[in-house]
């Protein structure tokens, strides 16, 4: 993830909230999401996603989880609101529940209304549907990446890596009615945009995935005949040239790709 994507969980502190058990009632920025799930016809919302984590907390992560909240619900201006809603993201990141940690980074976006934002809510719901066994967890994320995506889209339509994104969102979890829909996506892209190198890295990692190591090599040596220094296309390359049983270049690239990287 780039240093934009990863700007909400760098920010966050070690204090993190959830709702109370027994509370009756629910906190506005709740409810402004469960009017947004049935307007979306969503297979789970966040009352039922913060009920299972909040049931996994041992007593240690509770006590900061109330004074989060308590902080949270005394915040009458919006700056201090996201303040605390950006640390809540960063936190359920940290505890390993990404669809909620995409939960509060909506909000911030919701709040700013920048791409950046967007891009962050997007990104997180994402790492959800790559990361998430439940088929209504990686549903429930997949429908809010595309809408974060799409908002980022709106805001700023020349940003490509925004459609990349959304790309990729559906990649993760493909639509039953068109499964290559995420694939056909970047293609597009890549024909619009043939030597754009975020494009080509992308559908290059794909390739990978796939166990095409010629078509990935094809795709790298081009993204490094526009930007010989990249270092995702290198190390990339050297994962390429390996697969395709190219022993002395991938032994070249991985050497390149630690000097470059520290991997």
């Amino acid at each position: 993830m780039t240093k934009l994507q990863w700007a909400v969980i760098a920010s966050a502190v070690v204090l993190f909230l959830t709702l109370y058990f027994t509370c009756d009632t629910k906190p506005r920025d709740i409810q402004a999401l469960e009017k947004s799930r049935a307007l979306a016809g969503e297979s789970t919302d966040v009352t039922a996603l913060l009920t299972e984590a909040k049931a996994s907390l041992s007593p240690a992560q509770s006590s900061p989880v109330l004074a989060l909240e308590a902080q949270l619900d005394k915040a009458l201006e919006d700056s201090s609101r996201v303040e605390v809603l950006k640390q809540l993201s960063g936190q359920w990141y940290q505890l390993g529940v990404p669809a909620l940690a995409g939960y509060y980074a909506q909000q911030v976006a919701e709040a700013n209304g920048t791409e950046e934002a967007w891009s962050i809510a997007g990104t997180t719901y994402t790492i959800c549907i790559q990361n998430s066994q439940e088929p209504k967890v990686r549903d429930f994320c997949t429908g809010r990446a595309v809408q974060a995506f799409e908002n980022a889209i709106s805001i700023n339509p020349a940003n490509l890596a925004h459609q990349v994104n959304l790309a990729l969102a559906y990649t993760a979890n493909p639509p039953q009615d068109n499964p290559m829909k995420g694939i056909l996506m970047l293609r597009s892209l890549n024909q619009s945009n043939p030597d754009n190198v975020l494009i080509l890295n992308t559908l290059a990692r794909l390739a990978l995935k796939t166990g095409q190591f010629s078509r990935a090599v094809e795709r790298l040596e081009h993204a490094l005949s526009i930007e010989p220094d990249n270092t995702d296309s290198i190390c990339l390359l050297a994962q390429a040239y390996e697969g395709a049983g190219e022993t002395a270049k991938a032994a070249e690239f991985t050497e390149k790709c630690r000097s470059q990287s520290g991997r």
